[in-house]
């Protein structure tokens, strides 16, 4: 669980999304979001680009942890390939995210979100870059 100290407050798509950060700690991040009807796409199933969004957050907090609130990392997406794996069959996604690599300035990352029973509906990998003026977790203060 994310310690109180840590924890940020939700910016404008989070909200609007209604997605939260429920863990996230070095080189992992989960990002959970109860499915509402404002998620649908026009057959009334979470809209894939919800599915991409999530990844997408949850691959780019796995690489930022730094444990210190006064010292945040942020980073920008560079690649992102999500493949849609089946269908949510209950009432909230989830994603876990984890860094696999990466140096000073890049990291790479994989995620899998599924319902909260389990079932398979998307994987990632992505590649991101440590914005400028942030230092790399591994370079922030012990």
């Amino acid at each position: 669980m994310i310690a109180p100290a840590l924890r940020e407050d939700p910016y404008a798509l989070q909200k609007h999304l209604g997605f939260e950060i429920t863990d996230w700690q070095q080189g992992y991040a989960r990002v959970e979001m109860p499915i509402r009807e404002v998620h649908g796409n026009r057959y009334r199933i979470p809209h894939g680009g919800v599915h991409a969004t999530l990844i997408d957050t949850a691959m780019g907090f796995s690489g930022c942890y730094t444990g210190d609130p006064d010292n945040p990392q942020m980073a920008m997406t560079l690649s992102l390939t999500v493949n849609y794996l089946g269908q949510a069959k209950g009432e909230r996604l989830i994603v876990e995210a984890r860094k696999t690599g990466g140096g000073r300035k890049v990291f790479f990352t994989e995620a899998l979100l599924s319902d909260e029973h389990g079932n398979p509906v998307a994987s990632g990998v992505g590649t991101f870059r440590y914005r400028t003026g942030t230092k790399a977790p591994e370079e922030s203060p012990k």
